[in-house]
């Protein structure tokens, strides 16, 4: 079993996530790579923020305040980030050139301009293995899905509808966070914060937005900042993106992308529907264990429902009857990561991370989407 020692930037909600994951190798049976975590940084770490770590890994010999510190230790491989939008640039950038494999949060930078740097570094850094996080497509049931895509199964594509939405900001008395304010969020806004997400897919799937058409809206306009008083909210609370996407194969068809975060009745849902004139699927994680397959033969369309166990692309020792759930989608996407890391190539198509290029799409993508809703028009991608 070869190991891959891990540093975490950013000890908060993901940080956790990937050390409890590590904690839970053992669920993957037939792994021949496993991650061990011996260093975490966190500008605010805390002794218990730092007992947890320690106590629950029990593999941590270096913790700090300072990245560099982290990034510089020759006994650390690799490094999973997770900071605010407006250090990617800086952070991602000095992760490459020290030599270490990166797993980085989404967006890959605040805007193009420091996506476009990282991506020149990425460049310049080849041995390098960088990939951005988006553990959705790793349902059992989303991957069904994929295999549809790679099987080319839906005939002509009518339409595509993939969106993530939740409500965690319909409260507007919920106190102002730094993705209100476009110093640390970026201009992007929801798009940046969620929109790697539902392009994921699409884009691995080699479905390229040619132009969009987009709306953004910012609904609430001030929140309680740390005094009470009320705090100007800068950046877009929702984007929907309506694009026109070139199929691989040739052809062109419309594709709707939605990025919420004020969505009423939706707690965190990721969802897909492809519609197509042979088949038609849908998946949302409202029912995160089911599918929907329509297949139409020129009689009567029905739509399937069926409800998917434990069949992960990296196998565990859950029972496949078993129902799986975000910690697990988490867990196999960093199976994914090291998978490739160690095999230089995905297990499956849809079974490896977003990629720098596709993540370097998404930033065209979002780009062109503030342009669209300034200029109230559609703009190339």
């Amino acid at each position: 079993m070869e190991t891959v020692k891990f540093g975490i930037i950013g000890c908060g909600l993901m940080g956790r996530e990937f050390a409890s994951s590590a904690m839970r190798w053992v669920h993957l049976p037939d792994m021949d790579v496993k991650p061990e975590i011996i260093a975490i940084c966190d500008k605010n770490l805390t002794p218990e923020m730092e007992s947890w770590y320690r106590d629950g890994l029990g593999t941590i010999t270096q913790a700090t305040t300072d990245y560099k510190e982290l990034i510089a230790n020759p006994a650390v491989d690799a490094v999973y980030c997770a900071v605010p939008h407006n250090l990617h640039e800086d952070f991602f950038i000095n992760i490459i050139r020290a030599g270490k494999h990166l797993m980085g949060e989404k967006p890959f930078g605040i805007d193009k301009k420091a996506n476009d740097n990282i991506m020149k570094a990425i460049g310049e850094n080849p041995g390098v293995f960088v990939r951005c996080s988006s553990e959705f497509p790793f349902t059992p049931a989303m991957q069904r899905l994929c295999r549809m895509i790679e099987d080319d199964v839906f005939g002509d594509i009518i339409e595509v509808e993939s969106g993530f939405l939740h409500s965690s900001d319909l409260n507007t008395e919920k106190p102002i966070n730094w993705k209100r304010m476009i110093e640390f969020n970026g201009e992007y806004g929801v798009m940046g914060d969620l929109g790697m997400h539902p392009t994921h897919v699409p884009f691995r799937a080699g479905w390229v937005p040619l132009n969009v058409r987009a709306y953004l809206s910012n609904l609430v306009k001030e929140r309680p900042g740390k005094d009470g008083c009320g705090e100007e909210c800068e950046t877009w609370d929702n984007a929907t993106m309506f694009c026109e996407a070139q199929h691989p194969g040739g052809g062109t068809f419309p594709m709707t992308i939605k990025t919420q975060r004020i969505a009423p009745g939706e707690k965190n849902t990721w969802y897909l529907t492809v519609r197509g004139m042979k088949r038609s699927v849908k998946f949302s994680t409202k029912n995160i264990n089911r599918i929907e397959i329509l297949e139409y033969d020129g009689g009567e369309q029905a739509w399937q429902v069926i409800d998917m166990g434990h069949e992960t692309t990296f196998k565990s020792v859950t029972g496949g009857i078993f129902e799986f759930g975000f910690s697990d989608a988490i867990l196999q996407m960093w199976a994914g990561f090291l998978y490739e890391l160690k095999h230089g190539k995905p297990k499956t198509k849809f079974s490896g991370c977003v990629t720098p290029e596709e993540a370097a799409l998404s930033h065209r993508l979002f780009t062109a989407s503030l342009e669209s809703h300034k200029e109230r028009s559609t703009v190339t991608v």
